[in-house]
């Protein structure tokens, strides 16, 4: 549903930052928008490529957290969230070395697609959207939204983590309730997949 007057002037509305809490479906609803014409760029992927040995951030990483958090020399994602989720001072430190390269990161491709394909919807799968300021640099904010059982089964099966881990992880996002109130638009992942597709098809005839 849209709370939003953005779309009285749907042409300028090309950049979409979809977002929600951990487990809420986000993913599977950008994959609906690709296979609706959008691009997608996945903000999770970027990151995992900026902590690449010899990447921007890899470095800074490890200097920060210590080689305790590198396997066979690469960092380890499951390591260094079993630190920073579990210690709020760490979480804010690895993002302050991240999200600003994330975030340019993506600005780049943005500049780069309109470049080529000006009228392009670009999706932007970042489940910090307002947490790391890209809210900003979007036309539309859309936020993912189910509920927390929904969301701790999603996580635990996906992720293959303990409940208590994505209760972990959950509680140092913020909290679902208020990226709700500051979304343009929600779309509600707490029914069948078709009621889902129905809503991303709605936003999706609007653009």
């Amino acid at each position: 549903m849209s709370r939003s007057n953005k779309f009285s002037d749907t042409a300028k509305a090309h950049v979409i930052g979809l977002t929600g809490s951990l487990g809420s479906g986000k993913s599977t609803v950008a994959g609906m928008f690709a296979d609706l014409g959008a691009k997608v760029l996945d903000a999770d992927a970027i990151a995992h490529q900026l902590m690449r040995p010899g990447s921007v951030c890899f470095g800074r990483i490890v200097k920060a957290f210590g080689k305790d958090v590198l396997t066979a020399g690469k960092i380890d994602r499951k390591r260094i969230a079993k630190q920073v989720f579990h210690n709020s001072r760490q979480l804010r430190k690895l993002e302050k070395i991240v999200h600003p390269e994330v975030r340019g990161s993506l600005l780049a491709k943005i500049k780069a697609y309109k470049s080529r394909k000006p009228k392009t919807v670009i999706v932007l799968d970042v489940p910090l959207l307002f947490e790391a300021k890209l809210d900003r640099d979007v036309d539309i904010s859309i936020v993912v939204k189910a509920s927390r059982t929904n969301r701790i089964s999603r996580a635990t099966k996906l992720l293959r983590i303990t409940k208590s881990e994505a209760q972990r992880r959950i509680k140092a996002q913020m909290p679902l309730r208020k990226k709700i109130r500051l979304a343009d638009m929600i779309i509600d992942n707490d029914g069948t997949l078709k009621q889902t597709i129905k809503q991303v098809k709605q936003i999706w005839e609007k653009l």
